[in-house]
């Protein structure tokens, strides 16, 4: 098995690609050790000295380190750590997890529903696709139609990223404000 890694905007990120699929639909964003805990892969990742969050994707999985600890360490641990878990055979997620990345559950009605329809949609096929080569994902949250303001969730590499900002208000925000005229502003979701 040969693991390609690659570099993201995120120093303390990188994206291993192992050459197969890792999650068949959605994606999952894992913050620590515990959330981890129904990912077989996760928890194995997590094992490993330094690794602060694990997000997994369709084809890859972003691994984020510890400020203070050294790529170079834990780099090789997490590819062999990658390689161990396919060659073991176990599921990336465990049976009945849900591998869904849509956190929303706020219910829009009437001109909003139509707004955040269009939103979502843009979000889909623009940004998301975008932002997982970078080894991240960015969900939609909510959408305050009194404001027009967006919030986003940022996950895998993109979580902490110094560069998410200006991803956030140059990019992201001044696409949806071009194509949706209601909305006002971009921002993470807290």
């Amino acid at each position: 098995m040969f693991i390609q890694t690659e570099a993201t905007p995120n120093p303390d990120t990188l994206k291993f690609l192992p050459g197969q699929p890792v999650l068949s639909e959605g994606s999952r964003d894992f913050s620590d050790a515990e959330q981890g805990d129904v990912s077989p892969l996760a928890k194995r990742l997590f094992e490993v000295a330094g690794v602060a969050r694990v997000f997994l994707g369709s084809d890859f999985v972003s691994v984020t380190k510890d400020a203070q600890a050294d790529w170079k360490h834990v780099k090789t641990m997490t590819l062999a750590a990658i390689m161990d878990h396919y060659t073991s055979g176990l599921p990336v997620l465990d049976e009945g997890a849900d591998a869904s990345a849509d956190t929303s559950d706020i219910t829009y009605e009437g001109d909003a529903a139509e707004i955040v329809a269009e939103i979502k949609e843009l979000i889909e096929t623009r940004v998301r696709p975008a932002v997982a080569q970078d080894g991240g994902d960015i969900i939609f949250d909510r959408y305050d139609p009194d404001t027009g303001v967006v919030s986003l969730h940022m996950r895998g590499a993109c979580a902490g990223c110094p560069s998410s900002t200006m991803t956030l208000k140059q990019g992201i925000e001044n696409m949806l404000r071009h194509y949706v005229p209601e909305v006002s502003a971009v921002e993470a979701a807290l």
